[in-house]
């Protein structure tokens, strides 16, 4: 995730980063200036011959007609991009919130362990700072392409066993469940304190599927392609109208509104899994690390 000082306005506008949609767009945006200047030269010299033959002026004003057109489906087009755009934010904003949950979880799971659990129980202790503190860095990975277990720290006597595993996420949860089923047998947890720990680990299984269902479920691919053929015929078509009225300040024009739709799609399109590795994606990375040494901290004082 990019970090930056969202006051100093001017040096952003300057500012052209390697995702910064205008790099990306070049090409794109070059190609959408020759054209228009072919229209624009073709129309130009079309409307000069009709001029001096009847039917001119009327095909002439049919051409500025068009314009009407692009401006109803305008609006159209920009409620739909609002709308995916929206949609986008608010798929980036959730899994914001469901990592900001797991930091809060992964304290309380952690913090409540090491407190009720008694002295004679370091190894079971040990045990969960481990597993707790490479639950979020074993998540993120699994968000992404699969779990790397040589990302997770001192679980070398249980990586072989999720490695065997479709989903080793779960297999963390259920030993951690087995684990503290194992403490209340034994009376080092009462039924209490057996329900209290419960939920701080149920609750790390429906982080994990909110974000699951975030990077499973992407827009529908209709509705995906449908808009992104909405803003290439009303690009395509755009400067038939233009040149009517602007002449060759058509070709700028056009540029500039190409350039402002397919940013706002590009965009929506980066963030609505925003759990990757793209520049506007959420800091998993640095928010994983976060959360195993504040486990680690934790788990330091002694109960």
């Amino acid at each position: 995730m990019i970090e930056y000082n969202n006051k100093v306005w001017f040096g952003h506008i300057l500012n052209f980063h390697k995702t910064d949609t205008f790099r990306i767009l070049m090409r794109e945006m070059v190609i959408v200036a020759i054209y228009t200047a072919i229209v624009a030269t073709v129309e130009i010299q079309l409307l000069r011959n009709l001029r001096m033959s009847d039917g001119g002026e009327a095909i002439g004003k049919a051409l500025k007609n068009t314009t009407i057109m692009h401006s109803i489906l305008g609006f159209v087009l920009s409620l739909l991009v609002v709308f995916r755009t929206n949609t986008a934010y608010d798929r980036w904003w959730e899994g914001r919130k469901l990592w900001g949950a797991l930091v809060n979880n992964t304290r309380n799971l952690a913090v409540k362990i090491n407190i009720l659990l008694p002295a004679s129980c370091e190894a079971e202790r040990q045990f969960f700072r481990k597993m707790v503190g490479n639950f979020p860095t074993a998540l993120k990975e699994h968000l992404r392409d699969g779990v790397k277990l040589d990302q997770l720290k001192e679980l070398d006597d249980f990586k072989p066993q999720m490695a065997s595993k479709e989903h080793p996420l779960n297999t963390m949860i259920q030993a951690m469940y087995r684990k503290t089923k194992s403490l209340f047998a034994a009376g080092h947890l009462s039924g209490d304190e057996l329900i209290i720990v419960d939920k701080e680990l149920k609750s790390l299984f429906d982080i994990m599927g909110a974000c699951e269902r975030i990077k499973s479920t992407p827009i529908p691919f209709s509705y995906s392609i449908f808009l992104k053929k909405f803003i290439f015929f009303y690009i395509v078509t755009l400067p038939i109208g233009f040149v009517a009225y602007f002449e060759y300040w058509a070709i700028p024009i056009s540029v500039f509104v190409f350039y402002v739709l397919v940013s706002l799609e590009i965009i929506a399109e980066e963030i609505e899994m925003p759990f990757g590795l793209d520049p506007n994606d959420l800091p998993t990375e640095k928010l994983a690390d976060m959360m195993r040494r504040n486990v680690d901290e934790i788990f330091e004082e002694k109960p």
